[in-house]
């Protein structure tokens, strides 16, 4: 070691280069990669579109060795936003993920997206497109998926956002990314589902909150509502016509308008809210659609679903 070190100075601040036409150009900004992955069928091909339209550099399948070397090339090259697909087809190289991630996220803002869906949802769509599992023929695909949630277990735990996009289509799943990962950052970027469900059919599963709105008149004991559901006119007005259906619409909207900025802050992009009647044909219905008008006026994507109506 020298006897007298020179101490680093902080290098002067600089102005940002000029362009071609003597402007001062925008300083970059700092440089992010997204990496995707997730179970076989979830939709990671049509979110890697989705990232693409949103400006970034993207590329699937890259084997996990080169991710380090992707990682430089971003963060010393003209590419601001980066993208990429890792999955099962890795095979036994898959195994040093979590280690590389360890180290690219030093280098660089890094989130991990992991895609899922139930099985139901999954076995359907491979159905639809007749493609094979990226495991193989040999096992049924309901074995494969299993084999590959295992598989896949040590990257959902370390995943920074998880979405289970088996009620998403293609277009939802879009809009969802997009509203996640656009510039322009608000405290709107969730999406809100409000279901309507009948007791009798059991509770949805994922619902985050539930509501049970049996406490408001029944229409099924008017005969000439049985036929209908809430969104008929007339059974709308029926229901609407007590005042503490109205007051429950106000103070419920109010509620979930104060909560949803919260549950974005804590990095929750989805909620699904369910509302609960007996057979979730009248009143369920009738709530769900009214709340989602309110949620949608104050600025929120919401969609609204039927679970049980129609019969």
């Amino acid at each position: 070691m020298p006897r007298n070190p020179v101490k680093a100075k902080r290098p002067a601040a600089s102005k940002p280069a000029a362009g071609s036409d003597g402007r001062p150009r925008a300083r970059r900004r700092r440089p992010e990669m997204v990496l995707i992955t997730g179970i076989s069928g979830s939709g990671k091909g049509s979110a890697l579109k989705a990232f693409e339209d949103l400006g970034f550099y993207c590329v699937d399948n890259l084997p996990v060795d080169l991710i380090p070397h992707f990682a430089e090339l971003v963060l010393h090259s003209e590419i601001e936003r980066a993208a990429l697909v890792v999955d099962v087809r890795e095979g036994q190289r898959l195994d040093k993920l979590p280690a590389i991630l360890h180290s690219v996220k030093k280098l660089l803002p890094t989130t991990v997206v992991y895609l899922e869906a139930t099985d139901e949802s999954l076995l359907r769509r491979f159905s639809e497109t007749r493609r094979p599992h990226p495991l193989g023929t040999s096992s049924p695909v309901k074995a494969s998926l299993t084999a590959e949630r295992r598989r896949l277990s040590t990257l959902r735990n370390l995943a920074d956002v998880v979405i289970d996009t088996s009620k998403f289509n293609v277009h939802e799943l879009r809009a969802h990314l997009t509203a996640r990962f656009q510039r322009q950052s608000t405290d709107k970027n969730i999406l809100v589902s409000c279901v309507s469900f009948g007791y009798k059919q059991g509770v949805p599963e994922e619902a985050d909150l539930l509501f049970d709105v049996r406490f408001l008149p029944n229409p099924h004991f008017v005969p000439a509502f049985r036929p209908y559901t809430g969104r008929h006119p007339r059974v709308a007005r029926y229901i609407r016509s007590f005042p503490q259906t109205r007051e429950f619409i106000s103070r419920i909207s109010d509620l979930l308008i104060y909560l949803l900025p919260h549950y974005v802050n804590e990095g929750k992009s989805y909620l699904t809210i369910g509302f609960g009647c007996t057979g979730g044909q009248h009143r369920s219905v009738f709530i769900a659609e009214e709340v989602y008008k309110r949620l949608a006026k104050a600025g929120y994507r919401v969609k609204v679903i039927h679970r049980d109506s129609p019969r």
